[in-house]
């Protein structure tokens, strides 16, 4: 298969073009024909080299994933070939503790695809069946890749660590970044009042369009 892959640190200058071999799937994984992958500013931290962080070389990167089923293993029975779908990005271990009680963002082994495990930036992406979501046909393939990692960490801190409740007040910095306008639409998902901060009457605007209920451009 083709992919982008950079096999040392660097500058864009790293990356390349290039043929892998098509990743091999266990009876419990999927294989995803990937249409699109985002850019997601992980990405370039790893491509750039994070101290004390071993990643796989040659690396594909690529956190956010989203693509049609081309294979399933023996033992999928939730998914067929064609079906369009996301795949969430956190791979645990799904045995210890805190796997086993939805805390799985602890694990010792936790790692995030695109990472410390092979990623999207290619012909085709496997990931095991827990991480992969059906979506709908409402948005395209491409406004679908947006969402995985950076729901992902909004959800993480408004939900599993902050606890928030209908009614409650959530001041979200940053509100038209990635993280940031996620952030927004969980809070007021979550029934909360929503204050958002960004810079410039156009983040503001779609901080607003997002579900905040007071603007703070700074």
């Amino acid at each position: 298969m083709k992919a982008v892959v950079f096999r040392e640190n660097g500058g864009v200058d790293k990356l390349t073009y290039t043929d892998m071999e098509k990743p091999k799937i266990s009876p419990y994984e999927v294989l995803v024909k990937v249409h699109a992958s985002a850019l997601n500013h992980l990405d370039i931290w790893v491509r750039q080299g994070l101290p004390g962080v071993e990643i796989p070389m040659p690396h594909i990167s690529g956190s956010d994933v989203a693509g049609e089923v081309a294979e399933v293993g023996m033992e999928v029975k939730k998914f067929k070939v064609g079906d369009k779908v996301l795949i969430a990005p956190g791979v645990r271990c799904r045995k210890c503790v805190y796997c086993i009680t939805n805390r799985d963002s602890m694990c010792d082994n936790f790692k995030i695809m695109g990472f410390q495990v092979q990623g999207g930036y290619a012909e085709f992406a496997r990931a095991h069946v827990d991480n992969i979501i059906h979506i709908s046909q409402t948005y395209s393939f491409e406004e679908w890749a947006a969402v995985p990692l950076v729901f992902l960490t909004a959800w993480h801190i408004l939900i599993t660590q902050g606890q928030i409740k209908p009614g409650e007040d959530v001041l979200i910095h940053a509100a038209g970044s990635g993280i940031g306008s996620a952030a927004v639409q969980i809070a007021r998902l979550a029934g909360a009042r929503v204050i958002a901060t960004a810079r410039g009457s156009e983040k503001i605007e779609k901080a607003k369009r997002l579900g905040a209920d007071e603007m703070i451009d700074y």
